[in-house]
């Protein structure tokens, strides 16, 4: 077994094994975090939610993924049928690659690269392309005007973000998710992860992921009110789903980010306990907790509001972040607080 192994195709044999296992995770997970999405809603508004479908409805998932496959997909008449069928793939394999740089535990990634943020940006930032084509193809006003909203806003709340990510870099001197969990594991424990030495960054960030993946009170290219359902409106059956697959595939990745940026990643928070893949998920479904207590609870922006938010506080406030950061890091103001490079 171990002479295949070490043969090219048995390396191949362990990359597909492992790209499978990335993405039966994203999968099998996205089927319950759209569940705890309505359960956690329903609960807030005082009501049962999915109750019907398998115990407790735990299957209404399963069966509005069958419900989307089966159904006939409608494509307008006017559309362009080509870019309107490639638009939902383009979004949703954009928003499963990214998934290939993140770790779940120490070595627990299938690309272990030293540039893995830029690469989760570069694909990110791609996905707008997928909205973008999206709305123009479908040959309506209201989709359009949807994916320009989208392109708009995506741009806006990249840059905060970025910004944001460059305090986290500086203090770390990598751009691997593997060393900037590292970094976070000091003798402080809790404490010494980077929520406490980028805490104002860390409200910010939580804020824009928001933004970044269009989810309320930022969900304006898909406002009910004005657009219909903005650059899905005239989507159905399996294209629709893999738009929906994307954007919560999406707000996963930024659940995954907030935990190895800010909170120590597979750390374990309590001392004597060990570091692990079950430290890191639970992170993860806690705050894909707080981003649906968030939608449940506030009400939507203006979108001038929103725009300004992004361009007006969220930039400067980052802006300044980086300069802020890159003061203390440099003259190791307390000591390894902010400059955790210095470390060794």
């Amino acid at each position: 077994m171990a002479e295949f192994l070490s043969t090219s195709f048995g390396a191949f044999v362990i990359i597909v094994a492992q790209c499978i296992a990335v993405v039966s995770f994203v999968m099998i997970s996205l089927l319950f975090l759209v569940y705890g999405d309505r359960k956690i809603w329903a609960a807030v508004q005082m009501r049962r939610g999915p109750n019907v479908v398998g115990t407790y409805g735990l299957l209404q998932s399963v069966a509005d993924a069958l419900k989307y496959v089966l159904k006939e997909v409608v494509v307008p008449a006017g559309a362009d049928k080509a870019v309107f069928m490639l638009a939902p793939m383009t979004s949703f394999v954009l928003a499963i690659l990214a998934w290939s740089v993140i770790p779940f535990n120490d070595g627990w990634v299938l690309s272990d690269i030293n540039v893995a943020i830029l690469f989760v940006f570069a694909v990110s930032s791609l996905e707008v392309y997928g909205v973008i084509m999206g709305g123009w193809a479908s040959n309506s006003k209201y989709p359009f005007l949807g994916s320009l909203r989208s392109a708009a806003q995506m741009i806006s709340y990249e840059v905060s973000i970025g910004l944001i990510i460059i305090g986290v870099i500086i203090s770390t001197g990598s751009m691997n998710f593997g060393n900037i969990v590292s970094a976070q594991n000091t003798s402080y424990g809790f404490f010494g992860w980077y929520w406490l030495p980028h805490l104002p960054m860390m409200f910010l960030f939580f804020i824009s992921a928001l933004a970044e993946t269009n989810r309320p009170p930022f969900d304006l290219p898909e406002a009910e009110s004005e657009l219909v359902a903005g650059y899905q409106v005239e989507y159905s059956s399996t294209p629709f789903l893999l738009f929906m697959a994307g954007e919560y595939i999406a707000i996963f990745m930024m659940c995954a980010l907030m935990s190895l940026l800010f909170f120590g990643g597979w750390l374990s928070p309590i001392p004597g306990l060990p570091d692990g893949v079950l430290w890191m998920v639970g992170k993860m479904a806690f705050f894909f907790f707080l981003f649906a207590m968030v939608k449940a609870i506030t009400p939507r922006y203006r979108y001038d509001q929103l725009m300004r938010i992004g361009w007006k506080v969220f930039l400067p406030l980052s802006l300044g972040w980086v300069v802020i950061v890159s003061f203390l890091a440099k003259f190791e103001v307390l000591g390894p607080f902010w400059a955790r490079f210095a470390m060794g």
